[in-house]
This record gives structure tokens, C-alpha cells and sequence, in this order.
């Protein structure tokens, strides 16, 4: 089987899963060598960081419920924009989407996150400039939600969680997330947004 023929969406999906399954039950002190931690990248550097948190999770949950969503949404991105595309927006939106957490948290030692979430929520915005017609879900809520009215409602959603919400999840890399992936779309192919809007409108 010829490698290069194997789409990104695929490559990411797997080392996505079993570097987060090793670093699990295998090697637990990688976390803090592959977590974004925001005073060692200040103090030290370590701007590797932003892109190794992306690939390892706290635990199985949090894991699966990444990847369930990537499955619904990475693959079919890929074959509509192309594998080059599709990493632009998930690794750019994984890196952005950490910036303001990093820029928040570099001073706070007890501060560390991880998880593809931020890049997740990048590529599903994305997604749905191309794709504004589908519906969307919300888990244990069986009715479908047009995907222009999910996004509006996912905003305002992650914003408040995150000046309210003590749950431990980085609700702002989500909000930022989402963000990057419409600004670095934006920036590879403006003419999607017209589509969107005539939709939309």
C-alpha cells in the first residue's frame, strides 16, 4: 500500500488515538512533556506545545468524544477541500486556538491543557461554510439543529461557559477554535463565504 495515498484526515485520526492511548496506559509522564503548559512554554520555549496538546487526551471520554466528532466531520472535509486544506485549518486552528489560553494562563504555573478540541471546532466551522445546509446534533438532544443557527448557539455557548463554568474544560480554546477555523478559511478561500451567505440570506 503506497503511504502517500493514505488522506491526512486519516493519518491524523489514527496518531491522534494511539498517541493518546499510550501516553494513557503507558507512558503517563509524557503529559507533562506534551500538555500545553503555559509557563514552560514561557520560561522555557517549548512551543512544540501547541501542537503535541493536541494529540493527547486526559481520558478515554474525553478521547472518544473528540474523535466521534472528528470521524462525523474530518474525512468528508478532506475529500471537499483537499488534504492540504484540511490541515491548514485543523493544525492552524489547534494552535490558535490555544494562543489566548496561553496568553491568559503564562504567568499561572498550576495552569495545563489538552486535547484536539480547539482544532475539532475549527474544522466544524469550516465545515460548515461549505456545508450550511446540513443539520447538526447536540449530544442527548435528538432534534436536528440547521448548522448556521448550531454555530451561533455553539458561540454563545462556549463564551458564557467560559466566564461562568468551573468543569475544568477549556471552553475559550472551543471558542477560539471555532473562530480560527472561519479566519483561516477565510484567508484560503473567501469565495465560500458568499455561498454562505446566499444561503443564509
Amino acid at each position: 500500500m503506497d503511504i502517500s495515498l493514505i488522506p491526512y484526515s486519516t493519518t491524523v485520526f489514527a496518531v491522534t488515538i494511539l498517541l493518546s492511548l499510550f501516553v494513557m496506559y503507558r507512558q503517563q509522564s509524557l503529559y507533562n512533556k506534551l500538555m500545553l503548559i503555559p509557563v514552560a512554554v514561557n520560561e522555557n520555549k517549548e512551543w512544540y506545545r501547541f501542537i503535541t496538546s493536541g494529540f493527547i487526551h486526559a481520558d478515554l471520554f474525553h478521547l472518544g468524544f473528540n474523535m466521534m466528532t472528528f470521524y462525523f466531520f474530518a474525512f468528508k472535509y478532506e475529500s471537499y477541500v483537499g488534504g492540504l486544506q484540511f490541515l491548514i485549518v485543523y493544525l492552524g486552528s489547534m494552535v490558535l486556538a490555544d494562543v489566548v489560553t496561553y496568553l491568559r494562563n503564562k504567568n499561572n504555573p498550576r495552569y495545563a491543557a489538552l486535547g484536539a478540541s480547539g482544532a475539532i471546532s475549527g474544522l466544524l466551522f469550516s465545515f460548515i461554510l461549505y456545508d450550511p445546509q446540513m443539520s447538526l446534533y447536540i449530544m442527548f438532544f435528538p432534534i436536528p439543529i440547521p448548522a448556521p443557527i448550531f454555530a451561533i448557539l455553539y458561540l454563545i455557548y462556549c463564551w458564557y461557559a467560559d466566564k461562568k463554568s468551573q468543569d475544568n474544560i477549556n471552553h475559550n480554546a472551543h471558542l477560539w477554535g471555532a473562530i480560527a477555523g472561519l479566519v483561516i478559511t477565510a484567508l484560503i478561500d473567501f469565495s465560500v463565504f458568499r455561498g454562505f451567505f446566499q444561503y443564509v440570506f
